[in-house]
């Protein structure tokens, strides 16, 4: 499988009607993105887990999930700009 994160952080400037330049992002911040959607998904799991075993929605890990997200959101629309 082809690093699907890298291309989608990948910026393309039209330089020509015909050439395209492609600018890769920093490896950084690749790393970083990675890391912030493998929380998120291990957070879901964790809320998943607790709701199912206490039967109670836990507002603290939800709003960690949702920062997660928002932060990654953020990450890919201000890099292709």
């Amino acid at each position: 499988m082809k690093d699907w994160i890298k291309r989608a952080l990948t910026k393309k400037i039209q330089q020509r009607a015909t050439e395209t330049i492609d600018i890769p992002p920093n490896e950084k911040l690749v790393y970083g993105v990675k890391f912030a959607i493998a929380m998120t998904i291990i957070l879901s799991a964790l809320e998943i887990a607790h709701m199912a075993i206490l039967g109670k929605w836990n507002s603290e890990i939800f709003a960690a999930i949702t920062g997660l997200s928002g932060t990654v959101m953020g990450i890919s629309v201000g890099q292709k700009t």
